[in-house]
Order: C-alpha cells, then structure tokens, then sequence
C-alpha cells in the first residue's frame, strides 16, 4: 500500500512539473449592451477562461513559465436572446532570451463574430466535428497563437497548430456563420490558409529569423541581432512580390511596426538608410511612420 501511495505521489508531482500551454487573461466587455443582465458576462468570462487555459491543446509539455502568455478581448457589441455579435482581439508575445522584455508575436483584431452562449452552459468541443460557434473559434485562436509562437523558435515550427487551425476554418465553412468562408476576403480562413501557402514563405522564414536569430540574439551583441532583424525582414520583399496587398503582411506589421521602429531608431546612418526604403516597399501603409527611424 505504501508503495502505491508513493508511485500516486510521484505521478502527481511529476505532472505538476508541467502546465496547459496557453497562460490567457480573458475579458468581456458587455459595455453596449446596456439592459443586459451582467451577471451572465461573469459566466462567459469563466468559461471561455477555463475552455483556453485547463485544456491541453498539444502533445508538447510546457513548464509553468514556458507557458505562451496572451490575451483576449471579447467586445460584445449587440444581443438578440443567447445571441451575440461581437469583436475579438487577440494577442500573444513571447520574452526575449536574455533580456525581461516581451515581444508581440502576433495582434489580430477579428470584427466578424456572431456566436451563442447560455448561462452555464458547458463549452463542448470536439476538433473532429463542429459543435458551436463560440468553441470552434476559441479552439482556432488558440491554435494559431501556438502555431504563431513555436514560428518563432524554429522554422515552420508551427505547422501542426496551423493545419488544426486550417482543419477547423475547413470544417466550419457550411456553418453559415461569417468569417469562414473562402469567398470572403480576408477573414479567418485566409489568415491561415496564405500562411501555410508556399507564396508566404517567405513571412515563415522573417518569423524565424526575427526572433530567434535577431532579438534573441541582442543581448549578446546588438549590432549583430540588428543585422539579423533587417535579413530577416528581407525576406518579406519575396511575400510581397508574390502577393502585393497581402492580409497577412498587415497583419505582421500591426504587431511588429513599432517595435521595427525602435530597433532601427538606434542603429547606424548607414542601417537607417538601408532598412527605411525596404520598409516603405513592403508595408506602405505605414510610410510616414517609418521617417521616425531617421530623428
């Protein structure tokens, strides 16, 4: 009896070692729906909580600090009986070896949500079968921010995340809810599908290399990691050759764009003079903010 209590314990406490993947803080703004019971805002927030943060998504094992920290924020922005239009922002970031600084990995605003939810109820889910909106969305976020995160520490790293994320944009695409289609324009489905094209690449291999051979290499030499960081934007000009107006590429520099401006702000005439009209190229939109990195 002893020595089954003592294998139970070491079972538990080898488990214990190890965490769900995902470390989310979730919030619910209701702040529209002003006639609205609140309460029931309180039971969402737990269990879209509880459905991103107790469930193991992967067969990875993640220590407790390893967890992939971020964030996301429901805006409820109309109700009609158990259903809701809303928004979704979603964030996720990583540290930066060697330093206490967070980057941003991947920001994501989604404008097209439309899902049920009733007091209490239980989120089910099933990654073969499409059961409800709300869990098919959750679970597809939540792939694509593990997918986002492991780009980063090797190359096409996250492939096993983006094929589940793609698998469900697939299965809910005779769901009838918006977002899902192919049809539409950049919405869900092509955000995950482009990243997994071979025309985009080149956006896998900047992933990479931007983080881990550029500012994980910062803090042991900064001019080497922002000689990396600039290689490794580079290869976005392929991505953008391909493939222009690019969903994925502005998506990319709503996360990166300041942080891009930071790193070069402090580097040479030359590097400036260097980075400014490759940046001007690929990300347009964002012309005059990029003189910044010249005051």
């Amino acid at each position: 009896m002893r020595n089954l209590a003592l294998i139970l314990f070491m079972v538990i406490s080898c488990n214990s070692l190890f965490a769900q993947e995902i470390k989310c803080e979730v919030v619910i703004n209701a702040e529209r729906l002003e006639n609205a019971d609140k309460t029931i805002f309180v039971d969402m927030k737990t269990a879209v909580y509880e459905f991103i943060n107790t469930r193991r998504w992967t067969t990875e094992k993640y220590k407790p600090h390893e967890r992939i920290e971020c964030s996301m924020l429901i805006n409820l922005t109309s109700a009609s009986g158990n259903t809701y239009n809303a928004t979704i922002q979603i964030q996720s970031r990583r540290p930066v070896y060697g330093t206490s600084y967070s980057t941003t990995v991947w920001s994501f605003k989604d404008n097209d949500v439309v899902f049920e939810y009733d007091r209490n109820s239980v989120l089910e889910y099933n990654e073969n079968t499409f059961i409800s909106n709300l869990t098919t969305l959750l679970a597809y976020y939540t792939y694509m921010v593990i997918g986002y995160d492991a780009e980063t520490f090797s190359l096409n790293g996250g492939n096993p995340y983006f094929t589940k994320a793609q698998n469900l944009a697939s299965m809910a695409q005779s769901s009838g809810y918006v977002g899902w289609s192919s049809s539409e324009k950049r919405n869900r489905y092509w955000l995950v599908e482009d990243h997994l094209s071979p025309r985009f690449t080149g956006m896998r291999k900047c992933f990479y290399e931007y983080h881990r051979k550029g500012l994980d290499q910062m803090s042991l030499g900064v001019v080497e990691g922002r000689k990396a960081i600039a290689g490794a934007l580079g290869h976005l000009n392929e991505v953008h050759q391909n493939y222009p107006v690019s969903f994925n590429m502005a998506v990319f520099f709503d996360a990166k764009m300041r942080e891009v401006i930071k790193i070069f702000k402090e580097g040479s005439r030359e590097e400036k003079e260097e980075i400014i009209p490759l940046l001007n190229k690929i990300n347009p939109a964002n012309i005059t903010k990029y003189q910044e990195i010249m005051e």
